[in-house]
């Protein structure tokens, strides 16, 4: 059992399935959920859901829970453990099926399978070749859109795990990781079975937060302060492109030494929340977008994750937050130290000695 910092028993933490994942709450659901415990609510809708794995735990809560991303694959993840309902027995025949498959080489071989000689790639030839194999596979099904889901989820998990990268696509290690070597095995997804009345959209997000929720949760993907970083080893839609082509099976025109997706492009799929310019004004205008945020958000409490590598100073995120409701809250997490606690505010970040660290903001409007 989960204990609070004073010592309350709090319910349990439940369990979440994700991919490797550079905004992934896996680390910080313990204190979202002890935040919101604290609350009372009925339905929730999780902005930015990513993985879905703070929609999987709100879910497996018994909240009404909506998962909401543009991208693809969290659409189809956020259907697997949201929505699917069929039973386990109904999957495991085409699990089976799909593994015992013999590789074939195709176009995921091609451009992103490799060999000893060849390590700069994300998986070994021998995994593409099944992942070939498997995707055709898939198709040929003619499932419902929610059972494909559960197998779709299925691959790239099991890709996930054979992979030759430190998390996103963008890159490659040069030397093959030792998971790499084994052959991936498709597994059947922890889905939340029955889930009612959860849904899942794709959505933009100012769309979204226009329907009413009790609670809102937001992780925009925020870009970084780092002035030096070029703005497309920051951007959601090139770290992750490979998993849209997966879900896709379009076989996309593609462009780089990473084999990017030509609609990765900054000119096509930057997010405004990702933005590292400022205005005319001086404001960042990815600040301005928060600020929209919050201010759209129907909703009777918003819960906001911010963290210190982010654009905003405190001074500002302090201004937006109180110009549209009642801060409740304010918690920290040391990802290093594994704690948070309730902070005070001052001008500059908590304990602003360069380490990492995560905000939640919860918002009575």
């Amino acid at each position: 059992m989960q204990k609070d910092l004073f010592g309350n028993v709090n319910l349990p933490i439940p369990k979440t399935e994700g991919i490797k994942y550079a905004g992934s709450k896996l680390k910080i659901i313990p204190h979202i959920l002890d935040i919101a415990d604290n609350l009372s609510f009925e339905s929730v809708l999780d902005g930015f859901s990513g993985t879905t794995r703070v929609a999987q735990a709100f879910a497996q809560r018994g909240k009404l829970t909506t998962a909401n991303d543009i991208s693809e694959w969290s659409e189809v993840f956020a259907t697997c453990y949201l929505l699917s309902q069929k039973e386990d027995s109904f999957y495991q025949p085409y699990l089976d099926l799909l593994n015992s498959l013999k590789g074939k080489h195709g176009w995921f071989t091609e451009h992103y399978g490799g060999d000893e000689k060849n390590a700069k790639r994300p998986f070994q030839r021998h995994n593409t070749m099944k992942l070939d194999a498997i995707r055709e596979k898939i198709d040929e099904f003619k499932l419902d859109w929610e059972d494909k889901c559960v197998l779709l989820t299925s691959l790239i998990l099991a890709l996930d795990s054979v992979d030759n990268t430190l998390g996103h696509y963008v890159a490659y290690l040069s030397k093959w990781s030792p998971r790499s070597y084994n052959t991936m095995q498709l597994t059947l997804p922890h889905r939340i079975r029955p889930c009612q009345k959860c849904q899942v959209s794709k959505r933009d997000i100012f769309d979204a937060v226009k329907d009413y929720h009790d609670l809102v949760y937001l992780d925009p993907p925020y870009g970084s302060n780092n002035e030096k970083m070029p703005p497309s080893r920051v951007r959601y839609a090139s770290y992750y492109h490979i998993w849209k082509s997966v879900i896709l099976n379009d076989k996309p025109q593609l462009f780089g030494r990473a084999n990017r997706r030509e609609d990765s492009k900054d000119t096509v799929s930057a997010s405004v929340f990702e933005e590292f310019r400022r205005n005319e004004e001086g404001s960042f205008i990815a600040m301005k977008a928060i600020d929209r945020l919050i201010a759209e958000a129907n909703a009777h409490y918003i819960m906001l994750s911010y963290s210190s590598g982010g654009r905003a100073t405190k001074a500002e995120l302090n201004e937006i937050i109180h110009s549209h409701g009642k801060l409740l809250r304010t918690v920290e997490i040391d990802y290093k130290r594994n704690v948070m606690g309730n902070m005070t505010w001052t001008n500059e970040w908590l304990n602003d000695d360069g380490k990492y660290k995560e905000y939640l903001f919860l918002i009575e409007k």
